[in-house]
């Protein structure tokens, strides 16, 4: 079975998605800046979704998460639910 441990920020705006992108490869906090801007419950763990098994995202964030490079800010991805900035900290497969 295939598992991961993602973190994610959710806004409405593409363009917000693209100013935190840009400002966490500055420097800034994920953690933090999730915590202030994101829209999904998350929002309070600083975006941790925890360990995810395939097929329990939304079909274009389940992709991403099991198909791109790990240790990496993608996005912005849209969804039905607005933007979404994701970090795949590391994938398992049992």
């Amino acid at each position: 079975m295939k598992t991961a441990i993602v973190r994610h920020i959710l806004v409405k705006d593409k363009d917000l998605a693209e100013q935190l992108k840009k400002k966490i490869h500055d420097g800034a906090d994920f953690a933090k800046v999730a915590k202030q801007h994101s829209t999904c419950n998350s929002a309070k763990r600083g975006g941790e979704l925890g360990e995810v098994k395939k097929g329990q995202l939304v079909p274009v964030i389940d992709k991403l998460v099991f198909t791109a490079a790990e240790r990496v800010l993608h996005g912005p991805v849209k969804s039905q639910f607005g933007f979404h900035l994701v970090e795949i900290k590391f994938r398992m497969d049992f």
